[in-house]
């Protein structure tokens, strides 16, 4: 995938059109986790040490539903964006109109103007040509630096890239250099972790991954699935009875390519998913009737550090079982540790597997934390991301 990047265009005295992905937790007008925030810096920073350079940056906030709702508007943004940056960022009056176009023209070198929710309008979603046309009209050149919404063809992330010189920002060339190589030509051994809930959701990932891996370990809710194929008893644990046949495909498929699946091996259950409820050890793969599968246990875990010890490349996307509920977190808290003490190149994408190594404090020690979920899940996937193709060169 070969994308023109920001350092590719001549920038000097330029009025600069982004995209970014400032759709932050906001509670009672703060930002709560700016991590998305942060992670736009160094392209802001990039585009404003060239000489004379304007900034327009625009993004999504929330799901306003094509209204304009001040609940969802990008104030608490703008006011973090500029503690951060440390300058004044100018909030525009509105996406579009005469007031924005009039803030537009006003800007001096230096300046950052912030439009409003862009969501505020039912045409970025329907990536509008007209729409797509006057937001592009705010800027000399486009920077797309938000891999979070890439997997969406809307007006501002790849509607206004038809209109202006294009290129991805610092964090899109970021994500595509790492992403890119594991379903191309990734280093060997290559052991992708893929946990979660639902089959459904990630069997494309499993069918895209089994092209390129030597190891697949699949845990969380979607495991028992997988396992009741293989004739185990599951208990009252998460099944999803459509996607059994799929299941046993898989399962033979990568059996077919000699690729090692690896499922729970043992388990910690609970007689009802409460985060109250007291966890049950479970020393076999058949889990008792009376209980629900929420982590894997001790011989699973020895079984996938043996595999990453081993690994050049891994990926993990999605949790080993029931994270958010403190008592069913270790299985996936020795991953983020595991894969954090991995010599080899190590990813992370999806935002429960984020989630758990910015909570357990491992992110710094992985080679690269994505910052888009259904991104880098449709990355990995092998789909066309719609907002970087419209960069391609």
């Amino acid at each position: 995938m070969n994308v023109h990047t920001v350092k590719d265009l001549d920038l000097t005295n330029k009025r600069v059109l982004i995209r970014v992905d400032f759709n932050v937790p906001v509670k009672d007008g703060l930002v709560t986790d700016d991590t998305r925030i942060v992670k736009a810096l160094d392209t802001v920073n990039y585009i404003l040490a060239q000489e004379g350079t304007r900034l327009v940056v625009m993004s999504h906030f929330g799901r306003p539903k094509g209204q304009k709702n001040s609940e969802y508007s990008m104030a608490p943004i703008a006011r973090r964006f500029s503690e951060l940056l440390g300058k004044e960022v100018i909030l525009a009056k509105d996406v579009i109109g005469e007031e924005v176009e009039a803030q537009v023209k006003a800007l001096n070198s230096g300046d950052v103007l912030l439009l409003e929710n862009v969501r505020f309008y039912p045409e970025e979603e329907k990536n509008d040509p007209e729409f797509s046309k006057t937001l592009a009209s705010y800027g000399d050149v486009y920077i797309n630096d938000a891999f979070g919404t890439a997997h969406r063809a809307h007006a501002s992330t790849e509607g206004v890239a038809h209109y202006l010189p294009s290129a991805a920002g610092l964090l899109i060339e970021k994500e595509v250099q790492f992403f890119a190589p594991l379903l191309n030509n990734p280093a060997k051994p290559f052991v992708a972790i893929i946990g979660g809930s639902k089959v459904s959701s990630k069997i494309t990932v499993l069918e895209s991954l089994v092209k390129t891996c030597d190891t697949i370990v699949i845990a969380g809710g979607m495991a028992y699935t997988f396992l009741k194929v293989q004739g185990h008893t599951i208990g009252k644990s998460l099944l999803e009875e459509d996607y059994l046949e799929t299941a046993a495909s898989f399962l033979k498929k990568a059996d077919e390519k000699g690729v090692q699946v690896l499922l729970p091996l043992d388990h910690v259950g609970a007689e009802s998913f409460d985060e109250q409820a007291s966890p049950v050890a479970v020393d076999s793969v058949d889990i008792p009737d009376n209980l629900i599968g929420m982590d894997v246990g001790p011989k699973t875990l020895a079984a996938v550090e043996k595999e990453l010890k081993k690994a050049s490349s891994i990926v993990w996307n999605g949790p080993m079982g029931v994270f958010e509920f403190a008592s069913f977190a270790h299985g996936t808290k020795m991953v983020a540790e595991m894969v954090a003490s991995c010599t080899g190149t190590t990813v992370v994408g999806g935002g429960d597997s984020v989630a758990a190594v910015n909570t357990f404090g491992y992110a710094d020690r992985i080679d690269h934390v994505s910052t888009g979920g259904g991104a880098s899940l449709e990355f990995l996937e092998g789909k066309i991301l719609p907002g970087i193709k419209a960069l391609e060169k």
